[in-house]
């Protein structure tokens, strides 16, 4: 670990005992953040929709970027119940479309205000069934949903997010502590099970986010990347009726949350990437996790990325998977290119390799 406080600076994390009947809660107060601008993918319920709630609570302005309307103005109107001044609008993205990226950043750039903050929290686990989801653009759907449509935001983007040098926040998942990108495979077209494909495509969105981190320092980008998961908590990334949430296992889980123990709401499962986004004492390349036994919940701590995440030949892989199959433009890590230029197709029916490169 590398640092285990708890604290933002001058804002501590305190335990609330509104209701004494459960464990020990944490609330957080953020550093002002008037006059910065915040983007959030998957904001429009759940961990996404409480990491939203913070940065506005703080005075950011939030975009929410999101697949659902609906959903996202019940979650503009539930935070304004509490906070009617906060600034929130929604976008439209959906992550399995390339277009749909590209599309969001064109409209970012056009409305031409800065990113201090940009969270890449979205995801997708398919549990419902075993069959292997491909998008139209012909990658595996948890690959492009988790990892590379969100890398391609973040080339699109990397002009607005390097004009006031913003923070660009990884949420991975425990999952990729162990987890291993089939490299002979990427697109699992072979030997295909929903948690692989998860493990895979959160271990390559954590190694984007390393590599992110190291060529912004060495080409001076000015933009701080860094990771963090939430631990375990009862959201909505799941279907219902899935394996996760039916059943035995998914019965216990209810009655442990209920109980206060082990699982987290998603308010308190949001605290890492808040963490992460705001406090100066998170550095470029730190991950941020749950400080509690196992990683599973507890309020921020600091470590560095797992070790599945820091080999920098298999992040350099990544990086180079994000712009073979996207288009994604970046500039020169050695500082030859000033600014991004910004994406304007790229092939957008990918075959990936399956052989090792």
């Amino acid at each position: 670990m590398i640092d285990p406080s708890p604290c933002f600076r001058g804002a501590a994390l305190m335990p609330d005992a509104a209701d004494a009947s459960r464990a020990p809660r944490w609330s957080v107060d953020l550093p002002d953040l008037t006059g910065r601008r915040a983007v959030v993918t998957g904001a429009s319920d759940g961990v996404g929709a409480e990491i939203a709630r913070g940065l506005a609570r703080a005075g950011a302005e939030v975009i929410m970027p999101v697949r659902s309307k609906a959903k996202g103005e019940r979650v503009i109107a539930g935070i304004r119940e509490d906070d009617p001044a906060a600034s929130l609008s929604l976008r439209s993205l959906d992550l399995s479309s390339l277009a749909s990226s590209r599309a969001l950043s064109r409209q970012l750039r056009a409305e031409g205000v800065p990113v201090d903050i940009l969270v890449l929290n979205a995801g997708v686990i398919r549990l419902k069934d075993r069959v292997r989801h491909v998008t139209a653009d012909g990658i595996e759907l948890h690959l492009q949903t988790n990892a590379l449509g969100h890398a391609l935001l973040v080339a699109d983007l990397l002009p607005l997010l390097r004009a006031r040098g913003a923070r660009v926040v990884a949420q991975c998942s425990l999952a990729t502590r162990r987890a291993a990108i089939p490299w002979r495979d990427v697109n699992l077209e072979r030997g295909y099970r929903p948690m692989r494909a998860y493990g895979a495509s959160k271990a390559a969105l954590g190694l984007f986010a390393v590599e992110l981190a190291r060529r912004s320092a060495a080409g001076g980008w000015g933009v701080t990347s860094l990771l963090c998961h939430p631990g375990t908590a009862m959201t909505n990334i799941a279907p219902a009726d899935s394996p996760l949430r039916r059943g035995l296992v998914g019965r216990l889980a209810q009655a442990l949350y209920e109980r206060g123990i082990g699982l987290q709401s998603p308010a308190e499962a949001a605290l890492p990437a808040l963490y992460a986004a705001t406090s100066p004492h998170a550095h470029s390349g730190d991950m941020v996790v749950p400080s509690g036994m196992f990683e599973i919940a507890g309020a921020p701590a600091l470590r560095e990325p797992y070790r599945a995440l820091t080999g920098r030949a298999e992040a350099a892989r990544v990086w180079d998977l994000v712009t073979e199959l996207t288009g994604a433009h970046f500039p020169d890590a050695g500082g030859a290119s000033d600014q991004a230029t910004p994406n304007s197709g790229g092939n957008t029916n990918p075959t990936p390799s399956t052989q090792p490169a």
